[in-house]
């Protein structure tokens, strides 16, 4: 692979979706974590929270619920040494009247920067994840017990894969997205 380290860590990240039975250090979750808390946000709100879920017998009862019925094609999650849930505390200036004003709701777009700078973290320590949006919000909050200020947003599985998938993604080329000074018509 040719580029920068940065574009190399980009080029070999993968959603994983089999991962080894073994512990991820705390350690590394707080390296992740930290990648996260440093990302920008609008108006610095800072609006994400995260529950890691490293407790086997909590993630098995998670898991249970929350992969269930119409969500049963992310069980594989559970497998997952841990699952991060990315919560929302939403601020009112760079969110409520942001989304009324340019309805844009900007704390989707800090999200996902800060969910995005786990999995590179993570990409970059030797572990693996897989963004999950698939699976039941009312289920993990009644089991985690969170609190109705917080908007469920995402979840991250995280942990060392059994192997990672070879294969180059396809990916449309560039001059297909992007273009200067002027939108494709």
């Amino acid at each position: 692979m040719a580029g920068t380290p940065f574009q190399q860590l980009v080029r070999g990240r993968r959603s994983i979706r089999r991962y080894l039975p073994q512990p991820v250090e705390r350690e590394k979750i707080l390296t992740c974590l930290e990648a996260a808390r440093l990302a920008p946000s609008a108006e610095n709100a800072q609006t994400w929270r995260f529950v890691v879920i490293d407790d086997p017998e909590l993630k098995a009862r998670f898991a249970k619920a929350a992969f269930s019925g119409i969500y049963a094609q992310t069980k594989f999650a559970a497998e997952a040494p841990v699952l991060i849930l990315i919560l929302a505390k939403l601020d009112f200036l760079a969110n409520r009247l942001g989304r009324q004003v340019q309805k844009v709701p900007f704390f989707m777009i800090d999200i996902g920067i800060a969910g995005e700078h786990i999995v590179l973290q993570a990409e970059e320590l030797g572990l693996g994840t897989c963004w999950i949006g698939w699976f039941s919000i009312r289920k993990a909050r009644k089991v985690l017990k969170i609190p109705r200020k917080y908007k469920i947003v995402s979840l991250l599985t995280l942990g060392y894969y059994e192997k990672k998938p070879s294969r180059e993604q396809k990916r449309k080329p560039l001059e297909e997205i992007a273009w200067f000074n002027q939108c494709e018509h």
